[in-house]
């Protein structure tokens, strides 16, 4: 188990609960089958906002006759947001991939975000609505416990174009060797629902 992730899950622990497997994301860029939308919406924004500015400031006219100040202005913010769609949500999700730590124990899932604010988000194995595995390269993947939100409803909106984001039911991103975590989550989980069943047996 990692260390560093082992110290920084062990706040959230409960009394007696013991760790399984300890780990942090790759942070190496990983495309993932929402960037399929992602991707070309990016390019879209990012090549119109470029588009208004300059035809704004007189580009298309030689310079000659610019727009009034308010069109450049107005068109500045959609650049900015345009720059982060393209390229600047990677190294923003390296940058939270490196304070970011997952757990198994086994009774939870964790993952805890560190830094000036300390997130945290937990839930319980045999409660978890889904487990799902999607494989990237090289034994690296995703595991999900819930559904992935479809992209960009109301339930997601701009939170699609961070995925690092944290939810109530975690996920893990981009993890090393995610068929074996994938399989000892599996496993845990089988057992909690064998001793759930013989316990209601006995009672």
């Amino acid at each position: 188990m990692d260390p560093a992730s082992l110290a920084a899950i062990q706040p959230e622990l409960i009394s007696g609960e013991r760790v399984l497997w300890t780990g942090q994301p790759e942070t190496n860029v990983i495309l993932h089958k929402e960037d399929a939308y992602l991707i070309p919406f990016s390019l879209l924004w990012g090549g119109f906002a470029i588009f208004w500015e300059y035809s704004a400031s007189g580009g298309f006219r030689d310079g000659s006759h610019p727009a009034p100040l308010f069109f450049l202005l107005w068109g500045i913010p959609f650049v900015v947001v345009g720059q982060y769609m393209i390229w600047g949500r990677f190294f923003y999700a390296a940058w939270k991939k490196k304070r970011t730590h997952y757990a198994v124990t086994e009774r939870r899932v964790i993952v805890v975000e560190v830094g000036r604010r300390r997130k945290s988000a937990a839930a319980y194995l045999d409660t978890l609505p889904a487990l799902i595995r999607e494989n990237t390269a090289n034994g690296i993947g995703v595991l999900r416990f819930s559904a992935a939100p479809e992209f960009l409803t109301s339930r997601r909106g701009w939170a699609s174009f961070d995925s690092m984001a944290m939810s109530e039911i975690p996920t893990f991103m981009d993890i090393q060797d995610v068929e074996s975590v994938y399989r000892l989550i599996a496993d845990q989980r089988a057992k909690l629902s064998t001793a759930k069943t013989t316990f209601a047996q006995h009672f």
